[in-house]
């Protein structure tokens, strides 16, 4: 299909008359003579499409067969409300000859393939790549018919918050020279594509929710600075491609700009994937990605009927509450459209640090007002009931969502992924007033915070911590924890605590990894080699020093049962995403207030000799730092302060993983 509009209103001449300068008046007049074809008008297609048309390309050839979806909006041109559910093809074609009304646009709204494929590249002057990552087959196909042709053919793949650049041309490298991808499963293809693509991996460094990436699912993620990087800098050779004029980098050269780095890497990989180079990093990432490029996608049902989108978006953001060690003691269940049931359970067989259930009621606290503050989102009230007639062991809560009038959204809602751990040393610059004010007032009735700021308190706070960690350190009981929810040489964890979050260093992590295979070896190196001082120091007497202020936040009377520490919860977090917003750091000090609270009730933690007496010296240092009362009534204790973002985290199970069937029965939570 062809399309020619005249517009009597319009002038070429003037419309493109501020890009002479930069181009000549006869160079634009070849530009308007030039026919571009583009493959795909998703994420950078659409973009490669109106950046080209504004340059003053005449002519086009497009294929394009998909829709817009909401999913789309983040990053490709022309996904509007407004465009959802219409063709790519016809809003982008009709966006860019809103530009210029005399292009002559070809269209194939079929796409590709390998029998229309001699049509679609006639008469082309140069072919921009825009075709989905994980269409390799056609892909191969569209440039080896290029090569065949003598047509230039460039790619500019959007990397993060950047692109990598490369262009071939004829008589040079063809792709298939380069990628080498024939004769190779789908799996290994896709990784050849990618890291023949990018040889420098610039934006890997900053990758901060790896679930994002679903190689079987082929889903990633994107940003719409990639997408636009993308187009300027293939406008920018493309003019140079048409025009004849200036160096263009063929492969197997190619550059990768990323902004977010601030930094351009030029690659050059002689043979392509074939270069010894490359044949490292292959080797590398079939390690580091074979697993989830072979995964299977799992097929889940977890409805008994279909909810409304709004509960599983509202349950989507309340996933990333906090919880002790990553446990994540929850499930969901949807009813229907309005009503949710979230079912939980302590820990108190799992981990030394949770016997009587407390902990994981004040996360379960947590979670149900990270879901409250979601709903404001999507203009719903949450209304929580707890299930009375249920052991305290596993609590459910009924929650029903209210539509409510419109009104603005909780001013935490935009914090709740941002929440973080920062177990590393903190700016040790004073909390400004505002800001103590603000967290202060986070609090509900009837809590307080009693703050610990001055040196000389940051100092005891840090000797509590150094002891509180012998203890932790030197019973079976917690090492048995440690063992199950540290995850070793990783940055992220759906489960656990990646080991790159510890806070101490690359040294003592290898360290640990050794030791803590056995609990034999950690008692020896305790016993005889002063096991427990190089991670007390890193991760108990630097940060407790090195920070703004440790908080202590009391009720108004010691908590006496599960309904006290869900709401003891529900203000913590509040308190937690204030400082978020405030863009402070916090890590939670919270096991000196569990062995305060076993000491106080007679709870035997543990059958290691001299363990009670040491908890108890814990618990009296404490109540020799804040007071007895305040250590008595004290809900949560932690360390706050300005400073960067973790590198490594935490993150959370994906949700489909969370739900179950109202028709089911409940799984507990499994061991992390």
């Amino acid at each position: 299909m062809e399309a020619y509009i005249m517009d009597e209103r319009f002038d070429y001449q003037l419309a493109f008359s501020r890009t002479v300068g930069w181009v000549t008046r006869e160079e634009q007049a070849i530009l308007r003579s030039k026919r571009v074809a583009i493959a795909g008008l998703g994420g950078v297609g659409g973009s490669h499409l109106l950046t080209l048309t504004r340059l003053g390309i005449g002519a086009f050839t497009l294929a394009e067969m998909d829709h817009f979806e909401l999913e789309n909006f983040n990053r490709q041109a022309g996904a509007f409300l407004s465009t959802v559910g219409r063709p790519k093809l016809d809003v982008l074609s009709g966006m860019a000859q809103g530009i210029n009304p005399e292009l002559n646009i070809r269209t194939f709204p079929e796409g590709i393939s390998g029998e229309n494929l001699d049509d679609f590249l006639a008469n082309v002057d140069l072919y921009v790549d825009s075709l989905d990552f994980f269409e390799l087959d056609i892909r191969r196909k569209v440039f080896a018919a290029c090569a065949e042709h003598g047509i230039p053919a460039i790619t500019t793949a959007p990397l993060g918050m950047g692109t990598a650049v490369l262009a071939f041309l004829p008589g040079g490298m063809t792709f298939e020279q380069y990628f080498r991808l024939e004769g190779h499963p789908p799996e290994e293809q896709y990784l050849r594509f990618l890291l023949g693509l990018s040889p420098a991996r610039l934006q890997m460094g900053y990758l901060v929710e790896p679930s994002a990436v679903d190689l079987a699912a082929h889903r990633g993620p994107s940003t719409p600075m990639a997408c636009a990087l993308c187009a300027g800098i293939a406008g920018t050779e493309a003019l140079k491609i048409l025009l004849r004029r200036g160096r263009v980098i063929m492969a197997p050269h190619g550059y990768h700009f990323d902004a977010y780095r601030q930094r351009l890497a030029r690659t050059w990989r002689p043979l392509g994937n074939r270069n010894p180079i490359q044949q490292t990093a292959l080797a590398v990432g079939r390690k580091r990605f074979g697993q989830a490029l072979r995964a299977e996608r799992p097929v889940t049902t977890p409805f008994s009927e279909s909810p409304t989108p709004t509960a599983l978006r509202i349950l989507d953001l309340a996933r990333w509450a906090p919880s002790g060690d990553n446990t994540q003691p929850w499930r969901f269940e949807i009813i229907d459209g309005d009503h949710i049931v979230v079912h939980g359970h302590d820990t108190h067989e799992d981990t030394v640090y949770d016997l009587q259930g407390h902990a994981s009621q004040l996360s379960l606290g947590m979670l149900l007002e990270t879901l409250s503050i979601a709903a404001t989102q999507f203009g719903r009230r949450a209304e929580i009931m707890r299930r009375q007639h249920l052991p305290d062991r596993t609590p459910t809560f009924d929650v029903h969502l209210h539509m409510e009038p419109p009104q603005a959204a909780d001013v935490l809602a935009p914090f709740i992924c941002a929440r973080t751990v920062q177990r590393r040393p903190m700016r040790m610059r004073p909390l400004r007033p505002d800001e103590r004010k603000a967290l202060e007032t986070s609090l509900p009735k009837p809590y307080k915070v009693v703050w610990l700021e001055r040196l000389s308190s940051r100092l005891r706070v840090a000797s509590l911590l150094s002891q509180n960690s012998k203890l932790r350190l030197t019973i079976p009981e917690a090492y048995d924890v440690h063992q199950r929810i540290i995850r070793w040489n990783i940055r992220f964890s759906e489960d656990g605590i990646p080991d790159a979050a510890l806070g101490v260093d690359i040294l003592t992590r290898r360290l640990m990894r050794v030791l803590m295979k056995s609990w034999k070896r950690v008692d020896f190196a305790n016993r005889y080699l002063a096991g427990t001082w190089m991670p007390r120091l890193q991760l108990d007497w630097i940060p407790g020093i090195a920070c703004a202020a440790h908080c202590l936040i009391v009720a108004d009377r010691r908590p006496a049962g599960i309904d006290d520490f869900v709401r003891a919860g529900r203000a913590i977090q509040r308190f937690w995403l204030t400082a978020t917003q405030l863009d402070l750091r916090h890590q939670p000090e919270l096991t000196p207030l569990v062995f305060s609270e076993y000491v106080r009730d007679g709870i035997a933690f543990s059958e290691t000799t001299g363990s009670m007496s040491l908890a108890k010296a814990v618990t009296e240092r404490l109540r020799r730092l804040v007071g007895g009362e305040n250590a008595e009534r004290a809900i949560w204790m932690g360390r706050l302060g300005a400073g960067k973002m973790p590198t490594s985290r935490s993150i959370r199970r994906p949700l489909q993983d969370l739900m179950i069937s109202s028709t089911g029965t409940i799984d507990r939570v499994s061991k992390t």
